[in-house]
């Protein structure tokens, strides 16, 4: 189980954001979704929990398949009063993610067309110097009750 006793540090905006690293590999998925209701419960956001817990477990797992990181960091924050954000941070800035286009055959690859669907909005940041980043944050947004 997951602890919320992790560090907490606070966006320019004020709004909080809870992230907590974890080895890179599928079965992290469990705990993220785990992490996610426990802060969306904190936050009294339970209504998004679903669909926060299923973009989270799109993002671990091709963080686990598409990079050879041993470790990811989980974020969860609200950038804004009217906004959810959860993340993925890992250290393969040059493994950015795209839309697949997939046919009824195919078996995976439909991973971020699910957080396309589900969320309000998604993307990457890289993560440090501009010429020379160290890594990447895929992440995707959810409104909030007062965001609609």
């Amino acid at each position: 189980m997951t602890s919320l006793r992790t560090p907490v540090e606070a966006l320019s905006a004020g709004h909080p954001t809870y992230s907590q690293t974890f080895p890179c590999e599928p079965s992290t998925a469990e705990l993220g979704r785990d992490l996610v209701r426990d802060v969306l419960g904190v936050w009294h956001l339970d209504d998004l929990a679903d669909h926060a817990a299923l973009i989270i477990t799109e993002l671990i797992a091709n963080a686990s398949r598409h990079t050879l990181c041993p470790e990811i960091r989980l974020t969860v924050g609200r950038p804004s009063s009217t906004r959810l954000r959860v993340g993925v941070v890992d250290r393969e800035p040059s493994r950015l993610p795209v839309l697949s286009q997939v046919t009824d055959d195919d078996e995976s690859g439909r991973g971020l067309l699910l957080v396309d669907a589900v969320a309000d909005r998604w993307g990457y940041d890289l993560r440090g110097a501009d010429r020379r980043p160290w890594g990447k944050e895929v992440w995707a947004e959810l409104r909030t009750e007062g965001g609609k």
